[in-house]
């Protein structure tokens, strides 16, 4: 046998054993739902769903799911609120990671005034919270702190920045002259007016007001 054909074997091979995993997958989340949706309790449930930025692949990292909620969870923009009263009792299900979802969800839906109010009294343990918080649905957008460059434009890690003036490197024989490209970049963590890159190999801090963001 020729290494493509070894290669095509286990690649067939491969494939076979994850579909048995995925049906063993749906096998077991229908079993622990009584074949209803672990979110609303619909009976149209068909759905296995992997929760994302979960610890793991496993079984515990799944939910069964009717169609409506998985469209809507994918996206929040086509959300009914009423569908979503069922958050109601899905936050206080015995499973974690129907509680996870659920919680990410009301995070999602916290515009809708009777949300707020179940956030406040749900309970999930500490390894529970850690893993909701983990997609941070939680996070407002505007709490988050930002690096601008001089226009306004925001900088991310790894972008690539130019010099909009000639600025003296402390402790450095050289100064970082205007027009230099700085590469990949580093945000300063502590400090949106800061970032970090190279410039004659060395590595400096430079004022985000000093630099236009760049797509070379």
């Amino acid at each position: 046998m020729n290494q493509y054909a070894v290669k095509a074997t286990n690649f067939i091979t491969f494939a076979a054993v994850k579909t048995t995993i995925i049906m063993s997958f749906e096998k077991e989340l229908q079993k622990r739902s009584n074949e209803h949706c672990e979110l609303c309790g619909s009976d149209e449930a068909a759905i296995s769903y992997a929760i994302p930025s979960s610890p793991g692949n496993k079984l515990a990292h799944h939910i069964w799911i009717c169609p409506t909620c998985k469209g809507q969870i994918e996206n929040i923009d086509t959300a009914d609120a009423n569908h979503w009263r069922c958050l109601n009792d899905s936050i206080w299900s015995e499973e974690p990671a129907v509680k996870v979802v659920s919680w990410r969800m009301l995070h999602q839906l916290k515009q809708l005034d009777w949300v707020n109010d179940l956030l406040d009294i749900a309970y999930m343990d500490e390894e529970t919270t850690e893993w909701a918080k983990a997609s941070g649905d939680d996070i407002n957008p505007d709490d988050i702190v930002k690096h601008l460059d001089c226009f306004g434009a925001v900088l991310k890690q790894g972008d690539n920045v130019v010099l909009t003036k000639t600025l003296d490197v402390k402790g450095a024989t050289f100064s970082a002259k205007v027009g230099t490209v700085v590469h990949n970049i580093r945000l300063v963590a502590d400090n949106n007016e800061q970032i970090e890159g190279k410039v004659n190999g060395s590595q400096i801090v430079i004022l985000t007001k000093y630099v236009k963001k760049t797509g070379s």
